[in-house]
């Protein structure tokens, strides 16, 4: 088999690689096999490429190995420099990385091309603060000199997912390469084509062979040898809690390599009767139906207080009905379908356990055509916090919708699941915003909008939505260890 093919779209022709990009080079996996790729709109395969095995691992963290210690001569500024590039071709290609994305997982067009600037953004950000890691001098008297280093961990695996696959990508790279390290990514088995494009990117940006390497491959396989392997020093994994544990687990038993886990979300979007409630609604819409709703922070559980419950719930009905669902290249489009087959009976199946359970179906619930992984934009009322539909994550375009009472009211309910992600408060009285925003236990609570996600703010969970923070300056710290080095400045012996 080929290592790159020729792959059109409606709006851009371009040249696929298809190997393993391992020391700057694309490969056959060592066992010669190979899986496809399939577009969830057509449900059709797009193309097969190598894929990765315990043994590809292998010899990627041995390149990487090697490449760690030539990496750490390059100076700081040169390291930014490579990044920024590496941003101005992502920027340059970003019609084709945005046609990859739409092709490969089904975001809308739109959507897709923000995540590409989005993502070349973050890899502009983590380049400027490259030559900006510094330590500390520390007072310990007159006779020492003491400062402490933040130096690279080493060699990084990688595990992105499969819902933002450039995005996530430039989240984890960014941060890693900035301060030092060499990375081993993964690809989410669903979605391997976008990042093996940008490998090209890397090699035109001038990254020496090695610090990059990107494998296509299984979790149970490449995901496991990565979790599980004696020279890889840091895991940072974006998915599911249950994998998560997973991986956790794997670090522990082998190396107690460091580990930064951003996991699942059923995050509450709180509305309160003396919120903008146009503007809540428009909110409330993008939070849980933006990317198909395969989204970790989605908006899912819509908290509305009694006094508006009835009204905005009329409205919210009509506004999802709006959405506009479809071929992720149609102009207007707004919601692709989901990833795949699996995630789609998933799903399905959610919707009748929420019938089951009691909960009133308002809007949706049934497949959208007949071809494609398309579902319709799903609204339940007269949900109660016990029920399997407001506890567990769904990841699909399904929000579940309770009535409140008061503060304290809605603090109960949107600190009831075992998750953390994120939040929304929609209100105009500040004094509350703030009030909700402390007590409510999410990494990041947004007030009056929601998925607002910068690359200058940390982002990550509290309780089982992981540990470690993704994006901002934060990020650098799960990429860095810190070393202390005492100095003493006397020639006169110890005593």
């Amino acid at each position: 088999m080929s290592l790159s093919t020729s792959i059109q779209t409606p709006i851009v022709t371009f040249e696929q690689p298809l190997g393993l990009f391992i020391n700057n080079q694309f490969v056959k996996g060592l066992e010669g096999k190979t899986f496809e790729t399939v577009n969830p709109t057509t449900e059709k395969p797009i193309v097969s490429v190598h894929e990765g095995t315990a043994e590809d691992v292998d010899i990627a963290v041995k390149v990487a190995r090697e490449a760690f210690e030539l990496w750490a001569e390059v100076t700081p500024s040169n390291r930014g420099r490579m990044l920024t590039k590496l941003a101005d071709l992502f920027e340059r290609d970003i019609e084709t990385l945005a046609a990859i994305e739409s092709l490969d997982n089904g975001k809308s067009l739109i959507m897709a091309k923000n995540d590409v600037r989005n993502a070349a953004g973050c890899l502009r950000y983590y380049g400027g603060w490259a030559d900006k890691i510094i330590g500390q001098t520390i007072d310990t008297g007159n006779e020492t000199l003491t400062y402490t280093r933040h130096e690279p961990i080493g060699v990084c695996g990688q595990i992105i997912p499969w819902n933002f696959p450039i995005l996530i990508w430039a989240w984890k790279v960014g941060p890693a390469i900035a301060v030092g390290n060499t990375v081993i990514v993964k690809t989410a088995e669903q979605t391997p084509l976008s990042a093996l494009y940008a490998c090209r990117l890397i090699i035109e940006a001038g990254f020496p062979p090695g610090v990059i390497n990107v494998i296509s491959g299984f979790g149970r396989t490449a995901g496991a040898a990565i979790s599980s392997h004696m020279e890889i020093d840091k895991v940072a994994f974006t998915g599911s809690t249950l994998v998560g544990r997973t991986i956790l687990q794997a670090a522990a038993t082998s190396n107690l390599k460091k580990v930064s886990l951003e996991l699942g979300g059923k995050s509450p979007n709180i509305v309160f009767d003396d919120a903008d409630i146009d503007n809540a609604i428009s909110w409330s819409n993008y939070g849980i139906f933006y990317n198909h709703g395969q989204c970790c922070c989605a908006g899912s559980r819509l908290l509305v207080q009694e006094g508006i419950y009835d009204k905005f719930i009329a409205r919210f009905k009509e506004r999802a009905a709006q959405n506009r669902v479809g071929d992720p290249f149609a102009p207007d489009t707004f919601q692709g379908p989901q990833i795949s087959q699996l995630q789609f009976d998933r799903i399905m199946e959610y919707i009748n356990h929420g019938k089951e359970e009691g909960a009133t179906l308002a809007l949706g619930g049934e497949r959208h055509g007949t071809k494609g992984y398309f579902i319709q934009p799903t609204i339940f009322t007269d949900v109660t916090s016990n029920m399997k539909i407001a506890q567990e994550e769904i990841f699909g375009p399904i929000i579940v919708v309770q009535k409140f009472k008061d503060e304290a009211d809605a603090i109960k309910i949107g600190n009831s699941t075992s998750y953390g992600l994120a939040a929304g408060v929609h209100t105009s009285n500040l004094n509350r915003a703030i009030r909700m925003s402390n007590a409510l236990k999410a990494g990041t609570v947004w007030v009056n909008n929601y998925n607002m996600i910068s690359y200058q703010a940390p982002f990550g969970g509290f309780k089982q939505s992981g540990f470690g923070r993704e994006l901002g300056s934060y990020a650098l710290e799960n990429y860095t260890q810190i070393k202390a080095v005492v100095c003493r400045l006397t020639d006169a012996p110890f005593s």
